[in-house]
């Protein structure tokens, strides 16, 4: 049975390809809830694909998390970008005197059971002024540990090296090899 990447991402989609070459895409419009915990976000999401169509699911939430409020903006980053923008979370980071930070994503795999697994990938970094323009969301405020280039001045290739989607989406396919 095939695996479906719930996903309207065109990039997240083609990053995800590269580790895990048999995922068909499945662009279907669904509820999110909002929820601090990203793990109830996901499983809303698989449950409610799941009454839709029977199949094999995964989906993933990506989460910023500034060091200097713990907890946030989280899975809420969202909305942190459409109210305060890039820049404004850059201003945040400035005015509360710590620029760390960390990208985190999980994956969810709903299999033919209805069972769901989750896979967490995790990178640590620095908010910066923002700077580049590949990707999308926050990626040219967050600037990883150990690297001078923001995720956006970023190639996709770069990127795909080392980021936390990658991670997780390896932890999911050493998972499928075994299943």
């Amino acid at each position: 049975m095939k695996l479906l990447y719930i996903t309207g991402n065109d990039g997240k989609f083609r990053a995800a390809k590269l580790i895990l070459p048999e995922i068909e895409k499945l662009d279907i419009d669904l509820q999110e809830i909002q929820e601090i915990n990203p793990k109830k976000i996901i499983e809303a999401k698989l449950n409610e694909a799941n009454k839709l169509k029977k199949g094999r699911f995964m989906i993933s939430d990506g989460s910023l998390y500034l060091e200097a409020i713990p907890g946030l903006p989280g899975p809420l980053i969202k909305w942190f970008e459409k109210t305060i923008g890039n820049q404004g979370l850059f201003q945040l980071a400035k005015k509360m005197g710590n620029f760390n930070a960390y990208a985190k994503v999980i994956v969810g795999y709903m299999d033919n059971q209805d069972k769901i697994s989750y896979f967490e990938g995790e990178i640590r970094g620095k908010i910066v002024k923002p700077r580049g323009s590949n990707g999308y969301g926050w990626d040219e405020i967050f600037q990883p540990k150990g690297h001078k280039k923001t995720f956006a001045e970023m190639t996709a290739e770069e990127k795909n090296k080392i980021s936390h989607g990658r991670i997780a989406l390896e932890k999911l396919r050493e998972y499928l090899e075994k299943e």
